[in-house]
Order: structure tokens, then C-alpha cells, then sequence
């Protein structure tokens, strides 16, 4: 799939080369797509690894002030899902995500920069549509520059070329969502009057059951959709439920943590559930699980990982990988036991950093819809 990068947007040979520097790894090798913690773990030069800002617990987390972006931090994340329908009835889901990286720690002398394209900060963004037989994928990478890529304040905008969320307001809503690529496309219109819920400790979402790692994580798992959606050249009439997720950190991962499965589940109108776990590189097992239940009033209830389990109960081979794309998941101290499945089991996102991404569907005690990501496989 071509990516259609413009001239002046950075060769994708130099963007890996930056983020094999950013990710710290000693040998091209050793940046496996398949390894997450080689991409989100430590940098291998301790002090070049201190100069990021750490995540530390007890900054608050404020708005519209943090939907903007963290440069000090090395990675952050603005990730949209959304389970839609057609006229037909069709269902289908659209991912958007606009990632951003640090190349190096900011200099802390503040020095001005000498041209408008110096920049140290790296974007990346993924936009994919899903069907019950169809998934598409495409990616745009960029520097930080006014012209190419970057989030703008007043009003409130992430944008990479022509993919783009923007809002009236200062805040994330109500804004349109644009992305075209060869295959597909889409137009959206995203509202929602919900309050964020925060994750973790008032935002503070650790990673690992030391606490030696953490993000500043929070989500509005309560966003009304509607616009239209383009499939091979077939416009469809579309709405639904969608689901963004922001979080920054400078380390997200330990070493020995090798990547993850989380789910975001609408258990109905006004209840939704977060719910992902951490796996051990050398054995695949969990390490360190979390849920927190939200409801649309903004109150929410943190769940012990001692009262999470999930399950693996299908496999998909793909590309000569097994990903898990069925689960159950049970939270029986919230009576909550059910089996989410992939609409399109296929739907690998076969991009410079593959992993799976797609949207599910919930039965058993609740029934509805979510998604599904998948990664470290």
C-alpha cells in the first residue's frame, strides 16, 4: 500500500533510523516489530534516558491544558476507535491514531531553533477501516512542523497532511475526523458531553505490579459519531459509538515486558469497560492486568487485578503468527462475564510496526460492541 508521502515529509528510511536511535536499540535486529518493549522500554543510554521527563504520580491532569502535546515526554498518543453502522445495517469499525515521538531529549537550554524544519518530535499516524470481510490500514509519518504535521491549541487540532481531527472549541468536542487514503476513507463528525475519565490513580496509570512504570493516561469512552465512511469507492451513511484514549509517558514498558491486549468494551449506553494486561517477553504470560468500569456521569470504579481474568479461546494465524482473537474476560466482583469476539479476525494492521486492531463483539452478561488490540505477537 503506498503511503503517498509528500517531498518535504522525511524519507522512511531516515524516520526508522530515528526511531531505532529513539527506541534504543544497539542493532537493527533488535527493533522487532514483534518485541514492544524494545519500542517503549528504557533507552540504552542511561543518561540520554534521564533527560526525559519521568512519570511521576500526583501531577494532576488538566483540561483542555493536556490534550495538547508532552515534548518532554519521549511517546504520546491521541487513539480513536469507533464501532459504527451503515444504512444497511451493516456493522464496520474505523481506527484513527496520531502517534508522536521524541529523537532525542529537548535541550534543556531552550535554544532557538535554527530553521522552521529543525525538530526533534516524530509523528506517526494509522487510520484503518474493518468490515466482517475487509480490513484496510495506511500510515503517514512527519516531523513536527506547522506546514506538515503537529496540535495546535485554539482551536484544538492534531493533523498529519490531510488526516485530520479538528475541533470548534479548545477542547477535543465536537470536531470532524478526516482521513482518505487509496482504499478507503472517511468524514466524521465526533460530539460528546461526558466527562474524561482518568485512569489509574487520578490519571496516573501504572504498567507493571512494582510501579516502576507508568503513563499519564486518560479516555472519553463516550463519543457520538456520524458521517460517512468510503470502501472501494462505495460512500455509506454511518453512526455509532466512539472511544479516543490519550496517554504520554517516558518509558512505558519494562524490558521484560514484551507487549499487550487491551479491550475496550460498551457494555450499553452508559457503561463502558477498559480492561488490558501486560505480557512477560520470555514466557508470553500476563504480568500485570487493570479494568476500570466508567459510566456516562463520569464516576467510575478502579478493579484490582487480582479480580481480572482473561482468556484466550481462539486463535488466528496470520502471516505465520497466532493472534488471539476471541477472550473470555471475567470480573465476577462486578458480575461480569462475557466473550468478546473479532468481527473480522484477519484485521492485522500490516504496517512498519505490525500488530492487530479491530473492532469486537460482547456477549454474555452484557452484550454490545468494542475493540480489540492486540500487540508483541
Amino acid at each position: 500500500m503506498e503511503l503517498g508521502l509528500k517531498s518535504k515529509r522525511i524519507k522512511m528510511s531516515a524516520v526508522l533510523l530515528s526511531l531505532l536511535f529513539l527506541w534504543g536499540c544497539e542493532k537493527a535486529e533488535q527493533k522487532s516489530a514483534q518485541n514492544m518493549g524494545s519500542m517503549l522500554g528504557p533507552v540504552n543510554n542511561k543518561e540520554q534516558n534521564e533527560q526525559f521527563t519521568p512519570v511521576t504520580k500526583g501531577v494532576e491532569i488538566t483540561f483542555p491544558a493536556d490534550h495538547q502535546a508532552h515534548s518532554s515526554f519521549r511517546h504520546e498518543w491521541w487513539y480513536l476507535t469507533a464501532n459504527l453502522m451503515d444504512e444497511n445495517g451493516n456493522a464496520l469499525g474505523v481506527q484513527w491514531t496520531q502517534f508522536r515521538f521524541a529523537a532525542a531529549p529537548e535541550n534543556r537550554a531552550k535554544q532557538p531553533k535554527q530553521t522552521a524544519w529543525q525538530s526533534q518530535q516524530i509523528y506517526m499516524a494509522h487510520s484503518a477501516i474493518t468490515t466482517k470481510d475487509k480490513h484496510y490500514a495506511d500510515e503517514k509519518w512527519s516531523r513536527d512542523q506547522a506546514e506538515l504535521a503537529g496540535i495546535s491549541a485554539s482551536p484544538f487540532r492534531v493533523y498529519l497532511d490531510d488526516w485530520q481531527w479538528t475541533s470548534s472549541t479548545d477542547d477535543l468536542f465536537p470536531a470532524t475526523l478526516n482521513a482518505n487514503s487509496d482504499q478507503f476513507g472517511y468524514s466524521l463528525t465526533l460530539t460528546s458531553d461526558a466527562p474524561y475519565q482518568k485512569q489509574g490513580e487520578q490519571g496516573y496509570s501504572t504498567k507493571s505490579s512494582d510501579g516502576k512504570v507508568a503513563s499519564y493516561y486518560y479516555s472519553q469512552p463516550f463519543i457520538h459519531v456520524s458521517g460517512k465512511v468510503t470502501i472501494d469507492g462505495v460512500t455509506h451513511q454511518v453512526s455509532g459509538k466512539g472511544w479516543i484514549d490519550r496517554e504520554w509517558s517516558s518509558q512505558f514498558l519494562l524490558d521484560s515486558q514484551q507487549g499487550w491486549d487491551w479491550f475496550a468494551l460498551r457494555l450499553n449506553d452508559d457503561t463502558s469497560l477498559v480492561v488490558f494486561q501486560l505480557r512477560n517477553a520470555t514466557t508470553g504470560k500476563a504480568n500485570y492486568s487493570h479494568a476500570r468500569l466508567m459510566q456516562q456521569d463520569g464516576s467510575g470504579i478502579a478493579i484490582s487485578q487480582q479480580d481480572i481474568s482473561l482468556t484466550a479461546v481462539k486463535q488466528t494465524e496470520i502471516d505465520g503468527r497466532n493472534y488471539p482473537t476471541a477472550w473470555q474476560i471475567s470480573i465476577p466482583t462486578q458480575q461480569i462475564e462475557v466473550t468478546v469476539t473479532a468481527l473480522n479476525p484477519k484485521a492485522k494492521m500490516p504496517l512498519s510496526v505490525p500488530y492487530w486492531e479491530g473492532p469486537i463483539v460482547i456477549e454474555g452478561t452484557h452484550s454490545g460492541t468494542g475493540y480489540m488490540e492486540l500487540t508483541g505477537y
